[in-house]
């Protein structure tokens, strides 16, 4: 087998550690650093700063990160690709030829562009592009909201043309997460558009290395089992010429990379099996994972399918305003100081009528059978500010002599929130316009070529023996199962994993959206789908509608779904003893 591609990843979010990126290039030899900067609502926090100054809109950390590497990177020959420009990709470019220059070093800085969709929006649904809500069907000519963005996801031969044209550094705009790591191993390998399986490949290392340390031991449901969790290194994908690849990361750093690790990282955020890009369909029900040594995971057997002739478009409204107040109830008869609380409050901001949308959690705490803490979340969503500005604040502080013994607020503000409303939606691959500019030269990259599947993938084979029983024992499920969950948009996924067949078999028997409803009563009326991954003794839940709107515009004390799957692994079910041996 030839020399592996080392690609690293250094962000998994906009606010990640900063020092990763100089930890990855200087810890050990690395081929690639990429960064994934962009989460859904990261585009609107960057259109914020656009609209106070027009000349940023792009991930300004980035900047810090590579005045620590430039030198070392040009020395070494390591490239970077990263998704930082979000909604000014020319702009970061150009901010990073600057420190280039004021170093003294030479760099080709490229950017992608075609990603922006908003000022073609009448123009697209002009030639036919519904842009319908994905969850919802409803066409974007019924939308009477201002649409403040509209950005498709590009793939990655844009990153590839920067490449094949000499660049050091590659900026994108709203790229997928994963393309960023795809693009430079087909370029190494110089893998066709349509090496469907090589190209789905890079797609699931992309998918496992873009949220940085979450595969090396972070958010990690079975976290005792990860050395120092204090600082776990960030990811490495050696990729090779087949499309196999190892996730590792540099020696002697934290954390931990297993088959466990690497699972929960591959049932984030995900839906159906058939995990769509704009440059592939990767079939993650084709997945096999091998331990090869300590930190050390061998990724082989995925299968691709065709690109899909759609790409997706993430588009933000407005949405109007938010806020929320907590309060804190300790000592006996929490329930009841709650009920206290609520009916004072909303009768102190004029009634619970005027607002479009109210939530109203009560969290308990402290040992479980005495209520001995509560905390107590009361939200609102306006048209206006108004309603949930000042007003909603002065409630709280006005109730704070006339209200539930030990009376306090943990959580408030003076001022609303804006909200921005998410709006999913689907989009031609043949009107994107994408562009490499390098040197004030641009070049058109053609949309992905279509072609039918040429052969049926077969279904993953379940895992052999008959499903366990026997006497069972009352243990919070989490014993048995591993989970994490995220955001979809206004839906929810929370995927489920085991550590051997035997619990596999039971937990596909057991854990059936129905018992997901009764478990989580806050799902009781909505549809929840479920997907089996057996290859990884795996499976997805998506409940669809759990987000409301979206994360902007939730109003639940856990917006993106991170709590969902801890809350479900601690549920207390029947597991047969044999399990818990």
């Amino acid at each position: 087998m030839t020399e592996a591609l080392r690609i690293a990843n250094c962000s998994g979010f906009y606010g990640d550690r900063i020092s990763a990126a100089r930890e990855m290039v200087e810890d050990g030899p690395i081929d690639f650093l990429t960064g994934d900067y962009l989460a859904e609502l990261t585009m609107m926090i960057l259109l914020k700063d656009k609209t106070r100054r027009e000349e940023l809109g792009y991930a300004r950390t980035f900047l810090r990160q590579l005045g620590d590497i430039a030198e070392t990177c040009s020395k070494q020959g390591i490239k970077i690709v990263v998704n930082a420009g979000g909604l000014n990709p020319g702009g970061l470019a150009r901010a990073a030829e600057n420190i280039y220059t004021e170093l003294g070093l030479q760099a080709k800085v490229a950017y992608t562009t075609g990603d922006d969709l908003l000022p073609r929006l009448d123009e697209l649904q002009d030639r036919g592009e519904a842009l319908a809500h994905l969850d919802k069907g409803t066409p974007l000519s019924e939308l009477e909201a201002p649409v403040l963005s509209a950005n498709a996801y590009l793939g990655a031969f844009g990153i590839v043309e920067a490449l094949d044209q000499g660049a050091d550094v590659v900026i994108c705009p709203r790229v997928t997460d994963a393309a960023v790591t795809l693009g430079p191993a087909a370029w190494k390998f110089g893998w066709a558009r349509d090496d469907w399986d090589k190209l789905a490949a890079g797609i699931v290392a992309g998918h496992v290395i873009e949220c940085g340390a979450q595969c090396t031991g972070g958010n990690y449901a079975f976290y005792p089992e990860v050395p120092d969790m204090s600082r776990p290194g960030f990811p490495i994908a050696e990729m090779y010429p087949d499309g196999s690849f190892v996730i590792t990361k540099h020696e002697g750093t934290g954390g931990l990379v297993s088959v466990g690790t690497v699972t929960a990282q591959l049932l984030y955020e995900i839906g159906e099996p058939r995990y769509a890009n704009p440059d592939v369909i990767s079939r993650f029900d084709t997945i096999q994972l091998e331990q090869e040594g300590p930190d050390r995971v061998r990724v082989s057997g995925v299968r691709g399918e065709p690109a899909p002739p759609t790409t997706k478009v993430c588009m933000n409204y407005e949405g109007g305003y938010k806020n929320s107040t907590t309060f804190a109830l300790t000592g006996p008869d929490v329930e009841a100081k709650a009920a206290i609380a609520e009916q004072a409050f909303w009768g102190y901001v004029g009634g619970r009528e005027q607002f479009l949308e109210t939530r109203v959690t009560l969290a308990h705490g402290g040992p479980a059978d005495s209520e001995a803490f509560g905390l107590l979340s009361i939200g609102a969503r306006a048209a206006e500010e108004e309603p949930v500005g000042r007003k909603f604040w002065n409630a709280g502080v006005e109730m704070g002599l006339a209200n539930y013994p030990g009376f306090k607020t943990v959580n408030s503000s003076r001022r609303a929130a804006g909200i921005t409303v998410y709006w999913p939606a689907l989009v031609s691959s043949e009107v994107i316009d994408e562009r490499v500019v390098l040197d004030g030269e641009e070049t058109r990259v053609d949309p992905p070529p279509h072609a039918p599947v040429a052969e049926e993938i077969p279904p993953p084979e379940r895992p052999a023996g008959a499903v366990p029983g026997g006497r069972t024992r009352d243990v919070p499920l989490g014993r048995v199962a591993g989970a994490r969950s995220g955001d979809k948009g206004g839906n929810a996924n929370v995927g489920f994993w085991t550590k051997t067949p035997e619990a596999y078999l039971w937990l596909e028997r057991f854990l059936t959206p129905e018992k997901v409803r009764e478990l989580y009563p806050e799902a009781r009326d909505l549809e929840i789908a479920r997907f089996e991954l057996p290859n990884i003794l795996s499976m997805n839940f998506v409940i669809h509608g759990l987000l409301g709107e979206g994360v902007s515009a939730s109003l639940r004390t856990d917006p993106q779904a991170k709590v969902l799957s801890e809350e479900l692994r601690r549920a207390v079910v029947p597991i047969p003893e044999s399990l818990l041996e």
